[in-house]
């Protein structure tokens, strides 16, 4: 049995802040398994955050600037991390922040410059990991679905709900896998409206009362009628979403999360298939008890919280797996899930020189 050692890194569209999970992963007669050792998550600063939510309206030299700057910080982050903790690792693998997410324009970009994480880590890094599969003609999302198959292949649905939630299944040997819908990304938007970083257990949600004509809205939005792989992106929120919303300010804010709370958990049970299945639902959003309350309501599947770890950190766990795979030079992007015409091997490896 081969073990494995690495370290994975998240920055999701949430903006709750860098994930890093110091990951095992061992290998017997071609099955893989995994631990999460150790994992915090280190919240971003106000200006960071600021900084971040507003970047795909910078300049191309400030964009620059900000994934020097990200680089820079991701490295001190893990190197700290590292020494605090007593960690031997043999990689890191860095998602990035997501900047720009385009695919029908073949662009995609997450800043994080990795020859400055791997400059204070001493160890190689990969990240860069959806470039080259938007290049190829697909989506570059979502990349988490090979690591369901691998990882998590007891559930028939794997369910994240981050700042938008996906979903992923097998499907005649194939894996499937898209977003569903934007979920944290604009319930916090909400929730902050009510100077609130986030709605805490969906409690405000749950003291609201649904906005039908928002609802109906919602659900008539063109991207569900879309089939097949497909991907949202902050772009999109603030282009459908967030007017969408501002139309009905005149409603309390409890009344806005409950409506869209409903709106993920009827987005969810329109896509799920198979009665009685058993999904893992990993990611903030399971923390919300009314969202996971409205999902219950709406889906006949078996809803399966794991422990905190993986609830948290599974996504940086994930890209922790992809990293590996990199370096093994084994495929780790799906053409099935992505759109890509083949399943290739993605990532940027960057080496300190030490």
């Amino acid at each position: 049995m081969e073990n494995y050692y690495g370290i994975g890194i998240m920055s999701g569209t949430s903006l709750d802040g860098l994930d890093l999970a110091y990951c095992m992963f061992s290998n017997s007669d071609g099955k893989w398994s995994f631990s999460i050792e150790i994992a915090e998550t280190i919240p971003y600063s106000d200006s960071w955050r600021e900084k971040l939510l507003t970047l795909h309206m910078a300049s191309p030299a400030e964009i620059e600037n900000a994934d020097l700057a990200l680089g820079e910080y991701i490295g001190l982050k893990v190197r700290d991390f590292m020494k605090n903790n007593r960690l031997k690792a043999d990689f890191v693998a860095s998602h990035g922040h997501t900047v720009l997410h385009k695919p029908e324009e073949k662009l995609t970009l997450q800043i994080g410059d990795g020859k400055r994480i791997a400059g204070h880590c001493g160890i190689p890094v990969v990240n860069d990991f959806r470039s080259s599969d938007v290049a190829m003609g697909g989506q570059g999302a979502p990349l988490v679905p090979i690591g369901d198959r691998f990882l998590f292949a007891e559930f028939e649905y794997c369910l994240n709900l981050g700042g938008i939630a996906n979903i992923s299944f097998e499907d005649d040997g194939n894996r499937i896998a898209f977003d569903i819908s934007p979920a944290n990304m604009v319930l916090n938007h909400l929730a902050a409206q009510a100077n609130k970083p986030y709605d805490d257990k969906g409690a405000m949600a749950a003291k609201g009362e649904l906005v039908q004509e928002m609802l109906e809205q919602l659900e008539g939005l063109p991207y569900y009628k879309m089939t097949g792989p497909r991907s949202l992106g902050r772009e999109w929120v603030e282009e459908h979403i967030f007017p969408l919303l501002n139309d009905y300010r005149n409603h309390s804010i409890p009344d806005l999360l409950a409506t869209f709370s409903e709106h993920i958990a009827l987005r969810l049970a329109a896509v799920l298939n198979r009665k009685g299945s058993r999904m893992l639902v990993t990611g903030g959003g399971a923390y919300n008890e009314h969202l996971i309350s409205r999902m219950k309501h709406h889906c006949d599947v078996d809803i399966i919280l794991p422990e905190k770890k993986i609830i948290d950190y599974k996504e940086a766990m994930v890209f922790a797996f992809l990293g590996l795979l990199r370096l093994k030079k084994i495929n780790n992007v799906l053409g099935s899930v992505t759109g890509a015409p083949e399943d290739h091997c993605a990532g940027v490896i960057f080496r300190s020189g030490k």
